[in-house]
């Protein structure tokens, strides 16, 4: 089974960019998107596939937003955390599939200056909480962009970025205590010391061109999952948006 997850910084966009082309190709069997910045039925999203398809939109327009597409129909579909302050923005959808759940997250961003740091906190803990209680009943798969280099290894340059959004220690912080409630990071998982492998680069000073990049885009697994968890991959080469494709494969 194939779950790929994408920031695509505007479905809409990246549609002219290549997107139905990579989902043909790929044929993933479950698809989670970040960043939609789109309401369900704005635009015609035509997968082949037969893909069951459920949004979590933001209130604001052209904002945040989350998406699933899915070959297998889960047996039931939550949006947001059911907590009145987070739930606003489009930043959580979760599938409930018998063996386990599938949680997409677009983690809200510090912002420039930490100024919506300590909203930040508050989000990181009610959503570890979320996930501690979807995994006492079940194992988890969570992807997408959590917004945060977890390591010096996640990062370019982790020293002049030491206090910026996504790398931060409060939020670097936050990681750590999530990977520490029993989840793992697939990827760090495949390869603890693999270093220039990122997810998303600034469109400025030909970042991407240069791999001057972050590693922000996650599947994370309930570590008693892990096992079933046989390949995790970043698909640096695709285009289409600042971020590029993750994936694992599970059996």
């Amino acid at each position: 089974m194939k779950l790929i997850s994408w920031n695509v910084n505007g479905l809409r966009a990246c549609m002219g960019k290549g997107f139905l082309e990579f989902v043909a190709e790929q044929q993933p069997d479950m698809l989670c998107l970040q960043e939609t910045k789109m309401q369900q039925g704005q635009a015609d999203v035509p997968l082949e596939g037969g893909y069951h398809e459920y949004w979590n939109s933001a209130e604001k327009k052209g904002y945040s937003g989350v998406a699933l597409f899915t070959k297998t129909e889960p047996q039931s579909v939550t949006l947001g955390l059911g907590i009145d302050e987070h739930d606003h923005e489009g930043r959580v959808i979760t599938a409930d599939y018998g063996e386990f759940y599938l949680v997409t997250v677009y983690t809200p961003n510090a912002q420039d200056g930490l100024k919506r740091l300590d909203y930040r906190m508050r989000w990181e803990d009610a959503f570890r909480d979320y996930l501690c209680r979807l995994d006492k009943d079940k194992p988890v798969i969570v992807c997408g962009d959590m917004n945060v280099a977890h390591e010096e290894i996640d990062l370019k340059n982790p020293k002049t970025n030491r206090k910026n959004a996504g790398f931060s220690d409060e939020e670097r912080g936050k990681m750590t205590e999530l990977l520490a409630a029993g989840f793992t990071d697939t990827f760090r998982h495949f390869y603890p010391g693999l270093e220039g492998a990122y997810s998303w680069w600034s469109y400025r000073f030909h970042a991407r061109e240069k791999n001057a990049g972050w590693r922000i885009d996650y599947f994370l697994v309930s570590s008693r999952f892990v096992d079933r968890v046989k390949s995790a991959s970043i698909l640096s080469d695709v285009f289409g948006s600042d971020h590029c494709p993750v994936m694992i494969e599970i059996e």
